[in-house]
């Protein structure tokens, strides 16, 4: 049985009462470098936003960054950093990231990971997606939605796969980040056998 990963929530030393970096470590797993490998690219990750949400810059006012465990199940760890920042302006911005592991090797996955090869996987999740704009009303910006990138951000939740997109990405800010929550059954045909999303089905 693949129980779930400890965590615990770290955070960066700063100066400033209104920046707040907090962050997951994953800790006591048996495989010490499996554990660095995991804890490697949630930094990296992280650092990269921080990067591009002003965090080094002197002009920046407030910053927040958290995260989310979105799975912690059946050997898969999928997680968000969520890092908002404000610089002045109307209104601050807020990126989300997620990270997918496979905890028993260290493995990250990306969106065609989950997929089998040469699967036409970012067509069938496309027109799931056109579907669901099309029955929730969503409000596109201009030129509307037709696919998803290959590399789309996505992460694992139990037994969905959800497919999100960034702010400004395919709607107006007011829509916030649009989330479209997949059920594993319905794209059971082009899952990798043995995969992440496989292995989440299998207990459904």
């Amino acid at each position: 049985m693949d129980f779930p990963v400890s965590i615990l929530t770290k955070k960066l030393p700063h100066s400033s009462p209104k920046i707040n970096v907090y962050y997951p470590v994953v800790t006591q797993m048996k495989d010490a470098l499996i554990q660095r490998k995991i804890n490697s690219a949630i930094i990296r990750t992280l650092n990269e936003v921080l990067v591009d949400q002003q965090f080094y810059n002197p002009v920046l006012v407030e910053l927040l960054a958290n995260f989310e465990i979105k799975n912690n199940q059946r050997g898969i760890l999928s997680l968000n950093l969520i890092v908002y920042s404000f610089t002045g302006g109307a209104h601050g911005h807020t990126i989300i990231k997620s990270l997918t592991f496979d905890t028993k090797t260290g493995k990250q996955y990306a969106l065609k990971d989950l997929f089998q090869p040469g699967s036409d996987y970012v067509k069938k999740l496309s027109d799931i997606i056109r579907i669901d704009i099309t029955k929730w009303d969503i409000q596109l910006l201009d030129p509307p939605f037709t696919i998803i990138r290959p590399d789309q951000d996505f992460y694992i939740a139990d037994t969905s796969l959800i497919i999100y997109f960034q702010l400004y990405e395919i709607t107006p800010y007011a829509w916030g980040f649009p989330y479209f929550p997949i059920p594993i059954l319905d794209i059971a045909d082009i899952i990798l056998p043995q995969g992440p999303l496989d292995r989440m089905m299998a207990f459904t």
